[in-house]
């Protein structure tokens, strides 16, 4: 079991998954570390614990068992032996590492009049794996974009359907565009570096050659950044969400820019209730609405509906 995500795990959890097949982890999504229980992963078909031989199973009688020194190692590993240099991002709960993985973070809060100053005694880790999965918005893309003519779209799912996976090949096909139409210009914003995965500010994840990205930037803030500064034709940004960020993107669609966003949300009734009042509608902001679910089997699905709510295509990814 050598991929790259790996290095980044404690030694004797290492040493237990090399026994693994390694096509048992082509499907894995998260991995989950929590000190004294067993070690766990969560698959497409599921949720599944790994044995003291490397099997995974759903029986957890004979797993692996946790240890705290586990967690401290790991963390070690993932901070690269400088927690105190990623102290910002444990308070918001994760930190992302070199390929777009996110390792989040549990524990005890350390709070101080009512804001979170960090976290200690951490007792799990939780790593979701990032993939990009090229021409996975194929079967769906022009219905958002007909003819390439752009819309505002959103990608909405709970959690754990792919949204960022599609929001970064949506990018990349607008960005580069085809043999005879020219790419436009993108403006990602990248604040917690999943999408680009940029090391040292190079993206390690191909988000096409027309695209900007900024990155570690609170999306708001990033967002009007952008339209000051690059003159993108169309703003992506990952799970928006905060009085904040819609007001940024009220200022981005005035300026006659088009969004690219995602937000979680079960259905289309749950997003609309979820948006400003302003924004609902035929006569809000977004044109084209994909929702990404998930069936019992693993497999998703994805259905598109224009600004009125109408259906205009489902399918399977």
């Amino acid at each position: 079991m050598y991929k790259s995500w790996s290095v980044i795990l404690a030694k004797r959890i290492r040493s237990v998954l090399e026994g693994t097949e390694a096509d048992s982890f082509d499907s894995v999504e998260e991995i989950h570390l929590r000190v004294g229980k067993p070690l766990a992963v969560t698959m497409k078909s599921g949720n599944y614990y790994v044995s003291n031989k490397g099997k995974i199973t759903k029986k957890w009688g004979e797993s692996f068992i946790v240890k705290g020194q586990d967690i401290e190692e790991t963390l070690e590993y993932v901070s690269s032996y400088s927690r105190y240099a990623y102290e910002e991002e444990i308070r918001q709960g994760f930190i992302t590492i070199k390929g777009g993985h996110r390792v989040g973070v549990s524990g005890e809060a350390v709070v101080n009049r009512g804001v979170i100053q960090g976290l200690k005694y951490l007792n799990g880790l939780n790593i979701r794996i990032a993939r990009s999965i090229p021409g996975c918005s194929d079967s769906f893309f022009s219905l958002l974009y007909p003819g390439r003519q752009l819309n505002h779209v959103a990608v909405i799912s709970p959690p754990g359907c792919g949204k960022t996976t599609i929001l970064r090949d949506l990018v990349r096909k607008l960005s580069d565009g085809t043999g005879e139409e020219d790419g436009y210009r993108v403006s990602l914003v990248d604040e917690r570096g999943e999408l680009a995965a940029c090391y040292q500010g190079i993206p390690q994840n191909d988000v096409g050659r027309n695209t900007d990205i900024l990155g570690s930037c609170p999306k708001s803030e990033g967002m009007m950044m952008m339209v000051r500064s690059l003159n993108p034709q169309i703003l992506a940004v990952d799970e928006i969400g905060t009085l904040e960020d819609w007001d940024a993107m009220e200022k981005v669609f005035t300026c006659g820019i088009h969004l690219l966003a995602t937000a979680h949300a079960g259905t289309y009734q749950e997003f609309q209730d979820k948006l400003p009042e302003k924004f609902r509608g035929s006569s809000g902001m977004f044109q084209r609405i994909l929702s990404l679910h998930r069936d019992g089997k693993g497999q998703i699905g994805w259905e598109v509906k224009d600004a009125s709510g109408k259906e205009i295509g489902r399918g399977c990814c």
